[in-house]
C-alpha cells in the first residue's frame, strides 16, 4: 500500500507527474509495469479536472498577494507560448499532444493553465487530458521497459 501512495504522490508533483512515477515504480520499486501504468495514469487523469477547476474557481483569490499574481501571470505567459502553436494547428487535440509529449513542463498542470488561459472549455480540456495522459503514460512505460530490458543485452555480451 505504501508503494501505491508513493506513486500517487510522485504523480501529483508538478513537472514530475507520471514521467517520474512510472520509472520509479518499475525500476526502483520493481513493481508490475501494467499496475504502475494504471495507477499513474488514473492519478494523472484525476488531477486534470482538479487543476482546471482550481484555476477557474479559486486562483483569483490569491491575486490579493501581488507576488503570487505576478508569478502566476509569468508562468501563464511562458506556458501559453509553449502550447499556442499546438492549439493553433490542432485545436484541442494540440493540448493532448502537448500533454502526450513526455518532456518536463508539458504535463497536466501546464496544459490546464494554458487551456484555461486560452479559453478552452472544461470538456475539451478533460478529453485532451485523458488522451494526452494515455499517450504520455504509454511512451514513458515503453521507454522505461525497453531501457531496463535493453541493458540486459550488454550484460549478456559481457
Amino acid at each position: 500500500m505504501q508503494e501505491i501512495v508513493e506513486l500517487v504522490w510522485i504523480t501529483l508533483v508538478p513537472f514530475l507527474e507520471l514521467r517520474a512515477s512510472i520509472p520509479y515504480g518499475i525500476i526502483v520499486k520493481q513493481m508490475d509495469a501494467v499496475f504502475v501504468f494504471l495507477v499513474c495514469i488514473i492519478t494523472n487523469i484525476l488531477l486534470a479536472p482538479v487543476v482546471y477547476l482550481f484555476l477557474d474557481k479559486f486562483v483569483h483569490l490569491f491575486f490579493y498577494f501581488k507576488p503570487v499574481e505576478k508569478a502566476y501571470h509569468m508562468h501563464v505567459e511562458r506556458t501559453q507560448k509553449k502550447i499556442h502553436k499546438y492549439v493553433e494547428k490542432y485545436g484541442w487535440l494540440g493540448v493532448a499532444l502537448f500533454i502526450g509529449v513526455p518532456l518536463p513542463g508539458s504535463g497536466v498542470y501546464s496544459a490546464a493553465i494554458a487551456s484555461y488561459a486560452l479559453g478552452l472549455s472544461f470538456k475539451k480540456f478533460i478529453l485532451s487530458a485523458v488522451i494526452g495522459v494515455l499517450i504520455a503514460g504509454a511512451i514513458v512505460t515503453l521507454v522505461t521497459f525497453l531501457g531496463v530490458n535493453g541493458l540486459g543485452i550488454f550484460v549478456k555480451i559481457i
